[in-house]
């Protein structure tokens, strides 16, 4: 796997494996999360996303609300070693209200597991986030969940694929039956079958047998039906498919496919064991006009995300780093790029979702999280020697809006702290009137369950109940240009605000309102997304 002439310092880089798990809701993406988990040694029992009353819960949720509504509405960053290869998982939400923060955290990925419903196909926030890792150039793997019910036809998805997304996949698998004929898979790389067995109800690791596919008794196991198909149908994937070709998968024209049941734990243990031989380890970043390679002796890195109150019982606030160059150590001293000054890191940790342990070393490709006194924000490069500054993470166009105000006036302490932290975190953006005559801020968020997230920590995470008054706004644009004065648009159906950085923002009522203004202003510049700062 490694290259024989590797230092142990490069040997630690390259057998880093770093990607992010995305997928439509409801695709499986916790429970796959878990399973990989299980197989990594890092749990020992599965808890079940579905079974929110129930004592156990994915492990990858740590938030309450995850618990009480079974969804994900925040990124979880997990490691484990397996097989030689240390693995940084990092489960973003699947909520398209949250996709913001799961674009955030595809710019700390190195590859990614795309996780298609076998019934559902190619689903619109599985299509947008693929775009993401497309534009990134981010090498994808792809795979189908809940063989154990009735899906599409194994073909009919593999041209959905392709005719949604543009990608030509290549099976390392096959489905022999799905949903109540469902008998296994054949591995197309290694020639045999691995036989469905749900014994354990997916609490365990999964028991498979496996049998050639010639093999005579194979069609009393599986039946003389399915084991004519299966036999057609690799026939079929020899002769038409596509060969497996890494130059190709790395350039991003080729996924490999897999097929299996996250819930069952059924083709998660041999997914993942390809995974490890096929996925890229860290890659260069661009800072500047120059490439950073990971194997660079300086330590590197750059935020990605933060997150308050991980630990609600302290308070704390948690900056997540992916490291791209160098080897970490605890109490090393850094420059804060954007601040100008020293930092010592001397209190890194890791992470099994909200379960933490302190880090003494860690190399290009980890992800730890520092203890956050409020001196950092996302896109914040870190490093020794030389100042570099890595592309910065832009904050996307909200598209809901609401004035945000709290009814205790002896709470007004607490809701600022509460409103400053959150909104460093990304998930909801935050505005102020240049008008004068309202001063209450202005919320922006992506999707309206953002706000109910924000209510709900502001009350239970700092103890401020807010009021939030919904605005008919539903576009920003960050504007830019000698020529633009606030003060025209005060009166008119468009709001002139300030970002908390203080750039000039429009919120415009629709598309064609803003398409008006932009006709009328060929001077100004106007942005979806944030400058970088």
């Amino acid at each position: 796997m490694l290259a024989t002439d590797a230092t142990p310092f490069a040997s630690e880089i390259r057998r880093r494996r770093t990607f992010a798990i995305i997928s439509h809701p409801d695709a499986g993406k916790t429970t796959l999360t878990e399973k990989l988990l299980l197989y990594g040694g890092a749990i020992r029992l599965a808890g079940s996303v579905k079974a929110r009353r129930a004592a156990r819960h994915a492990t990858s949720d740590w938030m309450e609300i995850e618990k009480q509504r079974g969804i994900s509405v925040t990124s979880s960053v997990m490691q484990f070693e397996y097989d030689g290869c240390m693995v940084n998982i990092l489960d973003t939400p699947g909520h398209q209200d949250f996709s913001e923060d799961t674009y955030r955290t595809l710019e700390a990925a190195d590859s990614a597991v795309m996780l298609i419903d076998a019934a559902k196909g190619v689903e619109p926030q599985t299509i947008k986030l693929f775009h993401v890792c497309k534009m990134r150039g981010i090498p994808i793997f792809t795979f189908v969940n809940k063989l154990d019910r009735e899906g599409k036809d194994p073909f009919a998805l593999m041209q959905e694929i392709e005719d949604v997304l543009g990608m030509r996949t290549c099976p390392m698998n096959w489905p022999v039956g799905m949903g109540a004929s469902f008998k296994g898979v054949f591995d197309r790389q290694k020639g045999h079958v691995e036989l469905f067995d749900n014994r354990d109800h997916g609490q365990t690791k999964a028991r498979t047998q496996t049998s050639g596919v010639d093999d005579p008794a194979l069609a009393d196991i599986i039946g003389p039906d399915l084991h004519q198909k299966l036999q057609e149908d690799i026939e079929l994937l020899d002769v038409a498919g596509d060969p497996w070709d890494f130059d190709r998968f790395r350039r991003g024209d080729l996924s490999p496919l897999f097929w299996g049941s996250a819930l069952t734990n059924f083709g998660v243990q041999p997914f993942l064991e390809y995974f490890l031989k096929l996925a890229p380890s860290p890659a260069p970043r661009l800072a500047g006009d120059r490439l950073v390679d990971p194997e660079e002796p300086r330590f590197s890195a750059f935020v990605f995300k933060i997150q308050a109150n991980m630990n609600p019982a302290h308070r704390d606030r948690i900056a997540f780093l992916r490291i791209v160059s160098g080897r970490f150590e605890r109490g090393m001293e850094v420059q804060h790029v954007r601040l100008g000054k020293k930092v010592r890191l001397s209190q890194p940790q890791q992470f099994m979702a909200q379960e933490r342990q302190i880090v003494e070393e860690a190399y290009a490709g980890d992800i730890i999280g520092l203890f956050d006194p409020g001196v950092f924000r996302i896109g914040d490069t870190l490093c020794t020697g030389e100042a570099i500054q890595f592309e910065g993470i832009p904050s996307f166009s909200p598209e809901h809006f609401a004035r945000v105000r709290f009814k205790d006036a002896m709470k007004s302490k607490h809701f600022r702290k509460g409103l400053d932290e959150l909104t460093e975190e990304g998930a909801i953006q935050v505005f102020y009137a240049t008008q004068p005559g309202n001063p209450d801020p202005i919320l922006g968020a992506v999707g309206e369950l953002q706000f109910d997230v924000f209510q709900y920590r502001m009350k239970n995470e700092y103890g401020v109940d807010v009021i939030l008054d919904r605005l008919p706004y539903e576009v920003a644009r960050w504007v830019e240009g000698e020529g633009y004065q606030p003060r025209r648009f005060w009166g008119t159906d468009n709001l002139a605000v300030t970002d908390r950085d203080g750039r000039n923002v429009l919120l415009f009522r629709n598309e064609s309102s803003m398409r008006y203004v932009i006709q009328q202003n060929e001077n100004l510049t106007f942005r979806a997304t944030a400058p970088v700062k």
